[in-house]
């Protein structure tokens, strides 16, 4: 595992149907991130995207922000490559999988390198919360393709 990254498996509330509903299949609720869990330093943004089936996501990462992703709909294999030369973990490449039934909250430290391959038939929904907000005429953002030799991964 990459120093730094810590993997959180969110509790899952089933929905309980009360007295009168016509629910099918009942729901469920998951408390994603919490103030007083220390994930991130600081709040700086939430945002949303949806990628999908077969896209590849990757690569960028930030020289001062930390994110904090979660798949919400879908199957998606999240790849890390740490890139701190000063980490015991440097040039480490760590797989995650997760979505749906397969819920997990990811850290990604700056300065690990991040992407995403969509594996599922439906699209993935993704939210990740940041520790800084973006900045357009200063994003925090080096964009690796996804092939880049410095990685080294294969998709």
């Amino acid at each position: 595992m990459i120093e730094g990254v810590i993997i959180k498996k969110p509790q899952i509330f089933q929905d309980k149907i009360e007295k009168g509903e016509k629910i099918k299949k009942p729901g469920i609720l998951m408390e994603i991130v919490r103030n007083d869990e220390g994930l991130l330093k600081k709040f700086g943004q939430s945002t949303f995207t949806v990628a999908y089936p077969r896209a590849i996501k990757a690569f960028h990462m930030h020289q001062y922000q930390d994110d904090l992703w979660f798949v919400a709909t879908g199957k998606a294999k999240i790849v890390l490559c740490d890139m701190r030369e000063t980490s015991p973990t440097y040039k480490q490449i760590q797989e995650i999988f997760a979505g749906e039934d397969d819920y997990k909250v990811v850290l990604i430290p700056a300065g690990v390198a991040h992407g995403y391959q969509v594996l599922s038939s439906e699209p993935v929904l993704l939210f990740y919360h940041s520790t800084k907000p973006y900045n357009k005429k200063r994003p925090d953002e080096i964009r690796f393709p996804a092939n880049d030799p410095k990685i080294g991964y294969r998709w």
